[in-house]
């Protein structure tokens, strides 16, 4: 009898204080927010009085339940503004259904800077990544070029891959690049000898092996860079270069000069 009369209290404790969380003013409300079981939040979700200033403290809280949040996205008028869909996006704990709607609502740097947040979890960066990239086509010259410096390796790479020279140059000085990226961009359809010459000159790049073997492998490659990197090679890589089927008949001439300067000295 005892265990069931401190259960009737609990109970009775716990719909008053949902009762009160629902009829209480705008101010009460902020410190009712912590440390809450999910009956007295979903009562705060419900108050009239419960806008944007209470909820953007409330999704920082980790935690939180499942039901908490389809409470939120369930007020549309909860949800209007940018700034409550971003940290919504940016809670580990929003349901997957909820976020996916989500997202498409925000700008495309909105996007970029939740992919760039410390600590996001793989599967919201992924996401965010894959909206930006389908929308890289359509957005103007101005947002790819910030996209290229600040972007992710799989936004960067996107955009490499696009071939717009002043695009390539700004994904070059990018510091999430990677090397093999910057490998399949030379050895693919859309690098050109003005971009190829791009990642020649560039001092992060023009030093690494694989990259250079690529560029010299590449038949739109400029002969300035085989006067330039073929004297720093082995003579078996030398070799090894004048059996590429795709290289020019100057391109290889260049070569076998190369590696003639090394037999006679």
């Amino acid at each position: 009898m005892e265990d069931v009369a401190k259960i009737a209290d609990a109970v009775q404790i716990l719909s008053q204080c949902q009762h009160h969380t629902l009829t209480a003013g705008r101010d009460e409300l902020f410190p009712m927010l912590q440390g809450q079981p999910v009956e007295v939040l979903l009562a705060a979700v419900r108050n009239p009085a419960f806008d944007e200033h209470h909820l953007l403290p409330l999704l920082k809280q980790r935690g939180l339940p499942q039901a908490v949040f389809i409470s939120i996205y369930a007020n549309k008028h909860l949800i209007e503004s940018n700034a409550v869909k971003f940290a919504l996006l940016v809670n580990p704990e929003t349901p997957p259904h909820i976020a996916s709607t989500l997202l498409p609502q925000l700008n495309i740097f909105e996007l970029l800077k939740i992919c760039l947040i410390p600590g996001i979890t793989p599967d919201q960066r992924l996401s965010a990544e894959r909206v930006i990239i389908q929308r890289i086509p359509t957005q103007p010259l101005g947002n790819r070029m910030t996209l290229a410096r600040r972007g992710t390796a799989a936004i960067v790479e996107s955009l490499l891959r696009e071939g717009v020279p002043t695009l390539v140059e700004a994904c070059l000085d990018n510091p999430h690049l990677k090397e093999g990226s910057v490998h399949q961009f030379i050895t693919g359809s859309t690098s050109s000898a003005e971009t190829i010459s791009m990642v020649a000159r560039s001092g992060r790049w023009k030093g690494r092996p694989n990259i250079r073997l690529a560029i010299l492998k590449n038949p739109r490659t400029p002969a300035i860079w085989y006067t330039m990197f073929l004297p720093g090679l082995p003579q078996s890589t030398i070799r090894e270069l004048l059996s590429v089927p795709r290289l020019t008949f100057a391109q290889k001439e260049l070569i076998r000069q190369a590696l003639g300067r090394r037999i006679t000295s």
